[in-house]
C-alpha cells in the first residue's frame, strides 16, 4: 500500500469519516483485483459489504459522537452554547388548526423538496419565526420540523451565550451559527426576544444592542444546510428589523374547541373511558386555556384514576384535574 493511501486511510479515520473509508477500502480492493490477487480482492469486498449492510439505515455511531463533540463552547469558560438531540428522540405529535398544519406541513415539503426547487432558481423556507401564546406548542413545532426533516436539533442556551464583557456575547452567537453551518440541523432560539428585543425600546446601548446587531448580520448571511426556528410569545418586543430576515413568520395559536377535544381523546388514547362523558362541556369549560394546560388536564386525570384503583377515567377525574 503506497505512502498516499495510508495518510488518506488514518486521516479518515481521525476525521470519523465513514464515507470516506469506504472509498478507500473500495480503491484498495481495485488495486488489488488489477494486480492479479483475485482471492485477497473477493475477501476485502465481502467485508467492506458486509460492513456496509450492519450500518445500512443507521447512523454511525462515531459519526455521531463526534457530532456531539463539536457543539460551540463559549469563548471564556468552555461552557456548550448548545444542547442537541437527534430527530428520532424527539417529541412531534400536533393538534393544530388546519391552516397552521398547512403552514408547517409547507416548510417541511419545501425542505424535502429543496434541490428539485433549487434547479428552478427556487429557495426553500430555511428561516422560520413562530409566535402566539405560552404553552401552545412553538417549541414543539421546531422538534416536529426536526423529526419530520430528520436533523438534529440544536437548541441554544442563552444563559451561557450571554456575557457581560465586551463583545464577547457576540462572539458566542457567531460560534453557534458557525456550527450550524458544519452541522446540518434545526438550530432553535427559543424565546429569542431575549437576545432579539428591540433597540428602541431599550435603555442600554452596550452589549445588548450589540447581539441584536449581530444577530441580524448573521441571519443576513445565514447560509446552513438545515432550518432555523425562532419562538416568541410577545412579537411586538423583537427588533423591527428581524421579521425581514425570516422566510416564514406565523401564529401557533391556543387550541379552539375541535382542537381541545383531540387534545384529550389524544393524550387518554391508551386509556379506557368510562361513557357516557360530556365532551362538549369539558371543551367548552377548557375553551381558552393553552395546548399544554389541556393536555395536562388529560395527564392529571389519569394519574388520579391509577391512584384511585379505577380500571377506567370517568367525566369526574377529568372535572377533579380541570379544578
Amino acid at each position: 500500500m503506497n505512502a498516499d493511501i495510508l495518510t488518506r486511510v488514518v486521516r479518515a479515520i481521525a476525521d470519523g469519516s465513514p464515507d470516506d473509508l469506504d472509498r478507500l477500502a473500495q480503491k484498495i480492493i481495485d488495486d488489488e483485483r488489477r494486480t492479479g490477487h483475485r482471492v485477497l480482492a473477493g475477501k476485502l469486498e465481502a467485508i467492506l459489504r458486509r460492513a456496509k449492510e450492519r450500518r445500512n439505515g443507521h447512523v454511525h455511531a462515531f459519526g455521531r459522537e463526534r457530532r456531539l463533540a463539536e457543539l460551540p463552547l463559549s469563548r471564556r469558560h468552555a461552557e456548550s452554547l448548545a444542547t442537541i438531540a437527534m430527530p428520532e428522540t424527539l417529541e412531534h405529535h400536533m393538534v393544530l388548526p388546519p391552516e397552521t398544519e398547512e403552514r408547517f406541513a409547507r416548510i417541511e415539503q419545501e425542505y424535502a423538496a429543496r434541490d428539485r426547487l433549487r434547479l428552478h432558481g427556487l429557495e426553500p423556507r430555511k428561516t422560520i419565526l413562530l409566535y402566539g401564546p405560552p404553552g401552545c406548542g412553538k417549541s414543539l413545532g421546531a422538534k416536529r420540523l426536526a423529526w419530520s426533516t430528520g436533523l438534529p436539533l440544536m437548541k441554544v442556551r442563552f444563559d451561557t451565550l450571554i456575557s457581560s464583557y465586551f463583545g464577547e456575547s457576540a462572539a458566542n452567537l457567531r460560534s453557534v451559527f458557525i456550527a450550524a453551518k458544519e452541522i446540518p440541523c434545526v438550530l432553535l432560539l427559543d424565546e429569542c426576544d431575549f437576545i432579539a428585543r428591540s433597540r428602541m425600546n431599550s435603555r442600554d446601548i452596550g452589549e445588548a444592542s450589540r447581539i441584536v446587531n449581530s444577530l441580524l448580520q448573521l441571519m443576513e448571511e445565514h447560509d446552513a444546510p438545515g432550518l432555523l426556528v425562532a419562538t416568541t410569545n410577545i412579537e411586538s418586543s423583537l427588533d423591527f428589523a428581524m421579521f425581514r430576515r425570516f422566510d416564514d413568520v406565523f401564529l401557533v395559536p391556543p387550541p379552539g374547541p375541535e382542537e381541545i377535544q383531540s387534545l384529550l381523546r389524544l393524550t387518554l388514547s391508551g386509556e379506557r373511558l368510562a361513557e357516557p362523558i360530556d365532551w362538549g362541556t369539558i371543551v367548552n369549560e377548557l375553551s381558552g386555556r393553552s395546548a399544554a394546560a389541556v393536555v395536562k388536564v388529560a395527564r392529571d386525570a389519569a394519574k388520579a384514576a391509577v391512584l384511585g384503583g379505577c380500571v377506567c377515567i370517568s367525566e369526574s377525574h377529568l372535572r377533579q384535574a380541570m379544578a
